[in-house]
């Protein structure tokens, strides 16, 4: 099959998955009948892509359970339950390493979003605990302990003793993570799949309905956990598409005439006219922190955490070359131009965002 075909199959095949009207109207059957076909195609049309169609069915069902009609077909039935048995797996290993946490717990929803997006109709898993393992790390401590015993004369006393203990130590770091989970699975994992983990792990978070422009979405995303390291900003700013920036700007920060609804509405950053396919590079070093794949709002876009409650955002990208939690250095190249969401043509919309609250752009780029 062409690369175009598997694409288009791909789109229009998720397409009548996640609209839950049409979902309901070809029923339950259909979805089953369909399901294995899509993650399959799903995961070959994100090579062509470099985004992923999600099966909302497939996620809900291994995550949250659900009716299967006695004539699923038999290789997807299998799926779910392999997946449901790992999860349960997945669950006891965490609840014991959660029993010996200090400093916070394991995320159960990242560690199977995680396994769900390598393992799910590959016909491969791996150990629940030696994959849960992956999310914390080991520490020896040392902590003092009273107690009674009896003294030469056969009277209970109490002593203070030092003693051992062991304490897992949840990991944040999502690089570190994917690293213990390489040498785990024995091999690498791609960008793809850590962007395809990221989106099934905000689903079951957030539902299909995650916001992806206006307010509502303002207020999503400043919710979101910002490093707490400095401001990683000494080297000074680099423009996302070059130093003849000025001449692309396209729309202003502030009150504009909105181009779709033609309605006057506040615009969050500027807009920089492009080719679609040029590259975009990240203003400052940082950590990625956001990527989605969307089809409405700033279609896919990225957003970049560099310290300080100091973050950048690159919306209607074309394609999107990093994954969350990856680091990256000012002028790297992070994206291309493209026109993909609520778009009327090929741009980058770049917001500068400081603790929470948008600002002009114009006032750092040089």
């Amino acid at each position: 099959m062409e690369p175009t075909t598997i694409v288009m199959a791909a789109k229009a095949a998720a397409a009548v998955l996640t609209n839950e009207k049409t979902r309901k109207a070809v029923g339950w059957i259909i979805v089953a009948i369909l399901s294995p076909v899509i993650v399959i195609i799903a995961v070959i049309a994100a090579l062509f892509t470099g985004g992923a169609q999600h099966n909302a069915n497939v996620v809900e069902l291994c995550f949250k359970g659900g009716y299967m009609p006695s004539n699923t077909p038999a290789e997807f039935r299998l799926n779910v339950e392999s997946m449901q048995q790992g999860f349960a797996g997945l669950d006891a290993a965490i609840a014991e390493i959660n029993g010996m946490a200090e400093g916070g717990q394991v995320d159960a929803i990242r560690v199977k979003s995680i396994y769900f997006t390598l393992f799910f109709g590959s016909g491969g898993s791996a150990d629940s605990r030696v994959f849960a393992d992956c999310f914390a790390w080991y520490e020896e401590r040392e902590r003092e302990v009273e107690i009674k015993t009896e003294d030469e004369d056969g009277e209970t006393v109490t002593v203070t003793v030092i003693e051992k203990y062991t304490v897992r130590i949840p990991l944040t770091s999502l690089p570190e993570i994917y690293s213990n989970l390489e040498a785990a699975i024995g091999r690498t994992i791609t960008a793809e799949e850590r962007n395809t983990a990221a989106e099934v792990y905000r689903y079951v978070l957030y539902g299909p309905n995650a916001p992806t422009y206006g307010t509502e979405f303002d207020d999503w995303i400043s919710r979101l956990p910002l490093s707490s390291a400095p401001f990683i900003g000494a080297d000074g700013f680099a423009s996302p598409l070059g130093a003849s920036w000025r001449s692309m700007v396209t729309s202003e920060f502030g009150n504009r005439n909105d181009p779709i609804t033609k309605e006057i509405k506040f615009h969050g950053g500027i807009d920089l006219g492009a080719k679609k396919g040029t590259s975009i590079r990240a203003a400052l070093g940082g950590t990625v922190c956001l990527v989605r794949f969307s089809s409405t709002g700033y279609g896919y876009h990225v957003m970049i955490d560099h310290g300080g409650n100091f973050a950048t955002l690159y919306g209607h990208c074309s394609k999107i070359l990093v994954y969350e939690g990856q680091e990256v250095s000012a002028g790297d190249i992070i994206a291309e131009v493209g026109s993909t969401g609520r778009s009327t043509g090929n741009h980058l919309h770049f917001e500068v965002i400081i603790n929470g609250e948008k600002q002009n752009p114009r006032s750092y780029l040089p």
